[in-house]
């Protein structure tokens, strides 16, 4: 590409038919905003400028693209009089701060995610290889209604942009259209900028005047047809938006399984775009895969698993999870029905089972906890197991407090750890026990008493109720069993 290139993404619209308080290009698609899949096609072009128009809500979109692109130049359109209005916008901006713009300028829109970084490059590199004073990114679409109609005469060149509303019947059966994406000379686009007037039914400038401008002034203007033409697709609400992520998600799921992924069932798959997966994953139907999750090679994901930010080593099985900010060591065993909260850490070939709660806790290599447990501000050493229907109880109403279990302890069922306390390695805990204070290495701690039965308990404080009934019945057989008994001869 050109050293010489500066894109300008218009991205100060209200967006009023999104029919939110968030700005319509922060909407995400694919996990990303709008924009920022825009900012990326831009950013593999190599641009030595980005400038980006905002206006409404500035105050979320301006710092949002300048998350993506610290480089980037952000020019304030403080009334929307049109594309024209912004791109004059845009350019005095540039002036203003890096002197007279040469090369390459293209005009793209913040609100068009499918857009990918090689079309752009393909685009700029036709458009600078024909040395036209504007070139046009335009599609062919089967059913183009709505949309401007590129025209041209017996050479190929552009002659005009037609709008739907003033197309003759002629016209309307032209199926290649205008997707606003333009490539202009920047010496021809600052000459014509201050030409373009807004004598139309909106008062408005437009950008697509510099066609007729450069036609005019006997200069080059032409086309370049884009394959996929969904790729200029924008969005103005929520209906759209649905159906670019649908689009957008199809895209990713193919491209992954293309790679070598299997995905039993794409229709209930959902990967967002900055997931990385491994070769041989297999991910089963149901799954979301959120953010920035990596999973490794031959793990396992699904059925119905949910998992953002989450790393997932090789070889690991994810069953029927929910997982944010977690990690999830090599040959490791989640689920079903897990809940991996921020913080946890799961060596490898570790094993949390159905109906785990995690918060904040390393589980050591080889270490387990299977049962219907909660374990938050917690370690638990290498080859530990925890018995089922343990708590880490872990909050005492004002701070957390953290608990940890030694290497190779084990704990019974039912127990209760009241941090801060440890368990030291190699110990172990008695079934129903709570722990507040710490267990040497190797003693067996025990905090319950004998037990005690009250005989014929439910017959008095429970009478006349099916569990007394219940008893008594029982009683009477135990007793009748008893007589018989004594009543057998016996050997001497």
């Amino acid at each position: 590409m050109p050293s010489n290139l500066t894109v300008i993404v218009l991205a100060a619209g209200g967006g009023t038919r999104m029919k939110s308080k968030t700005m319509k290009v922060l909407h995400e698609v694919g996990g990303r905003s709008m924009i920022g899949h825009v900012i990326a096609a831009v950013q593999a072009t190599g641009p030595q400028r980005v400038v980006a128009v905002v206006g409404h809500q500035r105050e979320q979109v301006g710092p949002h693209i300048r998350d993506l692109a610290p480089d980037s130049l952000l020019a304030v359109q403080e009334e929307q009089k049109g594309t024209g209005h912004a791109v004059r916008t845009a350019v005095e901006t540039l002036v203003a701060t890096d002197g007279p713009t040469e090369g390459t300028v293209v005009v793209a829109y913040g609100d068009t995610p499918l857009l990918e970084g090689d079309s752009l490059r393909a685009f700029v590199a036709e458009h600078e290889a024909a040395e036209r004073a504007v070139s046009i990114l335009s599609g062919e679409l089967a059913n183009p209604f709505g949309y401007g109609r590129v025209v041209r005469d017996e050479d190929g060149d552009v002659v005009a942009i037609v709008e739907e509303k003033d197309a003759t019947a002629d016209q309307r059966e032209i199926r290649e259209i205008n997707s606003g994406i333009l490539a202009f000379d920047a010496g021809f686009l600052l000459d014509a900028l201050p030409r373009i007037g807004n004598d139309n039914a909106k008062g408005e400038y437009y950008l697509t005047d510099t066609v007729q401008i450069a036609r005019d002034a006997g200069l080059t203007v032409g086309a370049w047809a884009i394959d996929d033409v969904m790729q200029t697709e924008g969005a103005n609400d929520r209906v759209q938006l649905a159906e670019l992520g649908r689009e957008m998600n199809r895209r990713i799921v193919t491209r992954w399984m293309r790679a070598g992924v299997t995905v039993m069932d794409p229709a209930t798959t959902w990967i967002d775009a900055d997931v990385v997966l491994a070769p041989d994953v297999t991910i089963l139907p149901g799954t979301q895969l959120l953010g920035l999750t990596e999973v490794g090679e031959d793990a396992v994901v699904g059925p119905d698993t949910t998992l953002k930010d989450c790393e997932v080593g090789a070889g690991a099985r994810v069953v029927r999870t929910h997982g944010e900010l977690a990690v999830i060591g090599a040959e490791a065993t989640v689920g079903p029905f897990s809940y991996l909260r921020p913080g946890t850490r799961l060596g490898a070939r570790g094993k949390i089972g159905g109906f785990v709660e995690t918060k904040n806790a390393v589980i050591g290599e080889g270490a387990k906890v299977p049962h219907l447990s909660y374990v938050g501000d917690a370690e638990i050493g290498e080859g530990a197991n925890i018995g089922a229907g343990t708590i880490f109880a872990n909050y005492d109403g004002i701070a957390k407090h953290h608990t940890k279990i030694g290497r190779h302890a084990k704990t019974a069922s039912n127990n209760t750890f009241v941090a801060p306390v440890e368990v030291g390695d190699g110990a172990a805990t008695g079934a129903g026990s709570v722990i507040r204070r710490d267990v040497p290495p190797g003693a067996l701690a025990v905090s319950s008493g004998p037990q005690r039965n009250l005989v014929g308990w439910s017959m008095r404080r429970r009478p006349g109720t099916d569990q007394a009934e219940a008893a008594r019945a029982a009683l009477a057989e135990s007793a009748a069993a008893d007589d018989q008994q004594a009543d057998r001869p016996h050997d001497h």
